[in-house]
């Protein structure tokens, strides 16, 4: 990753202390991660929440108080608020584990960001998730472990997959088939791409894409 980032934190579980933000970052708390953020003594920049998971608000952070009885997650509208003031690159923490729903809504938001044109990665306990659309994403030849491919739109077409044990060539995916599942880095660079469509991408951490 380069450049600074909107950096968001869930409610969800918490399997290490959160990242320390770089100074230019934006950090976001989701209702509940508040509690989690200010702990480990990170800075929050924005709260949005409808303090279903966060009883007090605090003092001295901006805050934007959200009606249960809405539409969208509190996490959803992190997003939206803060890719309204321009940002466009997500590091989603505490966004699993716990409800499943919550978890596949929080899937759901790295697709909406991808087809806007943004990128979100939303970190569990060992995997990074992250989507693209109508894109390539790339890792060095040092990715070790296992990486899957999802079609997350109902077609996902032109997918390639390069320098993996598993080589995909113009492929054809739907959102109803598991064929890009477990493949796994060779210790070559590697690349997958998809012309027409949106797919999530699932692999370990610490491994790190290649950016441009």
């Amino acid at each position: 990753m380069s450049g600074p980032i909107c950096l968001i934190c869930g409610a969800g579980e918490r399997w290490r202390p959160p990242p320390q933000p770089g100074p230019d970052d934006f950090v976001v708390a989701a209702d509940g991660g508040f509690t989690y953020l200010s702990s480990h003594g990170v800075r929050v920049d924005l709260l949005v929440g409808d303090f279903d998971s966060l009883t007090e608000r605090p003092d001295g952070v901006e805050t934007v108080a959200l009606s249960r009885d809405k539409d969208e997650t509190d996490m959803a509208e992190a997003i939206r608020l803060a890719w309204r003031r321009g940002w466009r690159e997500f590091h989603i923490w505490g966004g699993t584990g716990g409800r499943i729903d919550h978890t596949l809504a929080n899937l759901q938001c790295l697709a909406q960001v991808a087809q806007a044109g943004g990128r979100a990665w939303l970190f569990d306990r060992d995997e990074t998730i992250s989507a693209i659309h109508n894109d390539a994403i790339a890792f060095p030849a040092s990715a070790r472990g296992v990486i899957s491919v999802f079609a997350h739109s109902d077609v996902a077409r032109g997918v390639c997959e390069t320098g993996l044990l598993y080589s995909l060539d113009q492929a054809e995916l739907t959102n109803q088939v598991s064929l890009g599942v477990s493949n796994e880095f060779i210790g070559q660079p590697s690349r997958i791409t998809v012309a027409d469509g949106t797919l999530l991408v699932v692999y370990p951490q610490p491994v790190q894409e290649l950016r441009s």
